[in-house]
């Protein structure tokens, strides 16, 4: 076997030597504080507001600012209660 062959051998060897090692290696631990934050975010409903005001900006073809301070002045105006009439039920499927 000449110098390169053997060179050659060891460092494949030593690749897939470390490579297994890696792969044991645990994964670290979450903190709880970021998970508490995503659970609660992923358990928040939308209310009827929200989606109808959703719907609206949607109709309207808004987009990012324009779209988050419609949907603002929408919802408050919802919970005043002089929103416009809500679309009919009929359109869910």
């Amino acid at each position: 076997m000449t110098l390169a062959s053997r060179l050659a051998a060891v460092v494949l060897a030593s690749l897939l030597a470390s490579g297994a090692a890696f792969a044991q290696t645990a994964a670290p631990a979450a903190k709880t504080d970021t998970a508490t934050t995503i659970d609660k975010k992923a358990t928040k409903e939308r209310t009827a507001e929200s989606i109808e005001c959703s719907k609206q900006a949607d109709a309207k073809g808004l987009k990012g600012k324009e779209r988050k301070k419609f949907r603002r002045e929408c919802k408050k105006e919802a919970r005043a209660g002089t929103a416009a009439p809500a679309a009919p039920a009929a359109d869910k499927r």
